[in-house]
């Protein structure tokens, strides 16, 4: 992984101590909190509804060793024992002290890490797929241009005060595991037919109050074309993008309203004047970022059977948790943070985070990766390994073979702990994972995705969701809006809303009635989305609530 050099960490260490300054001076009442939140958003700690929470940065979903055990040991000497991944690759304490947290963030920055730009109307986390450069289906390595943008665009004072925040992806396999539809900016990186690497660019997606998937403006441009370009895209976003009203301030909203014609024509006259400037990235600067990412240490192994006939359980997981490898005789694993309806999607405790952490440098080579599904991924793990590490993974909680299936759930905090929120995520996820507890026919269902989002902010993704459920407020009450048909990937959908809003306590029923009327209808195996585009919206609507109709 990326090492930081003498630069990067001066800029870390001289962060904290500014920011140790502006806590002591709102503690001392020297700063009103008008006058501090713009400091402490710029610096990722936010005012929830209990305490202050604050949100790590994990570029592009990856982790070493001890960079895992400080969050360990945030978690347990800052925090109530637990730490939340999110739907961007990072992770978020909710029950800070403001007192302690500049002493948090020096404790971040001697493992090279902080919470710079997880906040504010500035560039967000850089994400990609959290099996970037050790996938099957991987064409090339997308981290290094990853880094190389993190780079670019950190205390970036052009783009420090954008009209809205701004999220980049990068995807360079087959298969889109990176959302990059949902995304202001989405690149994927592919190879042309003489073996150049260029990049397809896309702009203008995003979910929350008006969800848009991005459209295609560029095709075929050369990688080294990737920073000016993008600078091209953000100049135009910030000149022409809505101030007045922040919830027609995505860039989404600029592209739709202009149209993608006319936004990519501004956009290609804006780069005219950035093209080969020194924004322009070498071969020779690539390369050395690119150094830090080459994984050495591999044995030379042969593909082996785990021995998956061994134990039912075992084998279940072995289907769905553990992943093609590139290198023969490897895999890559899923360790699930969905177990069951007493663990909300996403938390981790400080004991799972060392054990994790121990497992990365006795199975593999001391990297961890998170996934926007909240899960965390050990990348390098030895075929012949992985009975082992499933008795520990089982032994820890972090075994449930349920990567890709209904009780898999992507969920936001919530109303439990968001103030933004209208209505709580977690009970809801909790109430539908104990529905759904038979393991067995959960994977007799096979692939079917389930968000929840606790406010229009669409934190929990629920628009790409297979089923997608939305926390809404009905007279101070909690009610939950669904959607059926969402999808990520290259055949990105946005799910459409089935009919009136649920109480909260219909919601595992509703959830259990679509998956009667998908067992109904599904052809052999197929799998939920293929079933629904075959029928359509309408039986499952009408099944649902004919149900609810004849309960009252």
């Amino acid at each position: 992984m990326y090492q930081y050099d003498e630069y990067d960490e001066a800029l870390v260490r001289e962060r904290v101590a500014e920011f140790r300054d502006q806590v002591a001076r709102r503690l001392s009442g020297a700063l009103t909190e008008e006058e501090f939140l713009p400091l402490r958003l710029q610096n990722g700690l936010y005012m929830q509804k209990h305490a202050y929470m604050l949100r790590v940065a994990i570029p592009y979903g990856v982790l070493s060793a001890p960079q895992l055990r400080m969050l360990a040991h945030i978690a347990g000497k800052y925090d109530r024992g637990y730490g939340h991944f999110t739907t961007r690759q990072n992770i978020q304490f909710n029950w800070i002290k403001l007192e302690e947290a500049p002493d948090i963030l020096a404790d971040l920055a001697s493992v090279r890490m902080h919470a710079i730009q997880t906040s504010g109307n500035c560039v967000r986390n850089i994400t990609t797929e959290q099996f970037a450069g050790v996938a099957k289906d991987e064409l090339l390595d997308p981290r290094p241009l990853a880094e190389i943008l993190r780079q670019w665009s950190t205390l970036n004072p052009e783009f420090a005060f954008l009209p809205r925040k701004f999220k980049i992806a990068l995807c360079a396999s087959e298969e889109d595991r990176a959302a990059v539809r949902m995304h202001d900016v989405g690149i994927y990186l592919y190879r042309d037919g003489d073996g150049h690497t260029v990049l397809r660019v896309f702009a203008g997606g995003g979910l929350g109050r008006t969800p848009i998937l991005s459209s295609q403006i560029r095709d075929q441009l050369p990688w080294q074309h990737l920073l000016s370009y993008v600078e091209a895209i953000l100049r135009v976003y910030n000149r022409y993008g809505r101030r007045d009203n922040k919830y027609k301030a995505r860039i989404k909203i600029l592209v739709k309203a202009i149209g993608v014609e006319q936004f990519a024509a501004e956009v290609e006259q804006e780069w005219l004047h950035l093209k080969d400037g020194p924004a322009t990235l070498t071969a020779q600067e690539y390369a050395r970022v690119a150094a830090f990412f080459r994984q050495r240490g591999y044995e030379q192994l042969d593909d082996v059977d785990p021995g998956y006939g061994a134990d039912k359980r075992f084998t279940q997981w072995a289907r769905r948790n553990v992943h093609p490898h590139k290198m023969p005789g490897y895999a890559a694993v899923t360790l699930s943070t969905k177990p069951g309806p007493m663990t909300p999607p996403g938390d981790v405790t400080a004991a799972q985070m060392d054990r994790i952490a121990d497992w990365s440098e006795e199975f593999g080579f001391g990297e961890i990766r998170i996934a926007h599904e909240q899960n965390v991924i050990l990348p390098d793990v030895r075929q012949r390994d992985l009975y082992r590490l499933w008795q520990c993974a089982t032994e820890h909680g972090l075994a449930t073979a349920n990567v890709g299936l209904l009780t898999d759930i992507i969920a936001c905090p919530g109303g439990d702990y968001c103030s933004l929120a209208n209505a709580r995520s977690l009970p809801i996820a909790a109430a539908i994972a104990q529905r759904f507890e038979d393991l067995d026919f959960i994977h007799d269902l096979g692939d079917v995705s389930l968000n929840i989002s606790g406010c229009i902010n669409a934190c929990g993704h629920h628009h790409m969701g297979n089923i997608g459920i939305l926390g809404v407020d009905k007279d101070g009450e909690e009610w939950y809006q669904v959607t059926i048909g969402g999808a990520q990937g290259k055949d990105a959908a946005l799910g459409k809303v089935i009919g009136p809003s649920f109480r909260a306590g219909e919601m595992p029923g509703v959830v259990e009635r679509l998956i009667g009327t998908f067992c109904r209808l599904r052809v052999h195996d197929e799998p939920f989305a293929a079933t629904l585009a075959r029928v359509g919206v309408e039986p499952f609507k009408s099944d649902v609530y004919r149900e609810i109709s004849g309960q009252e």
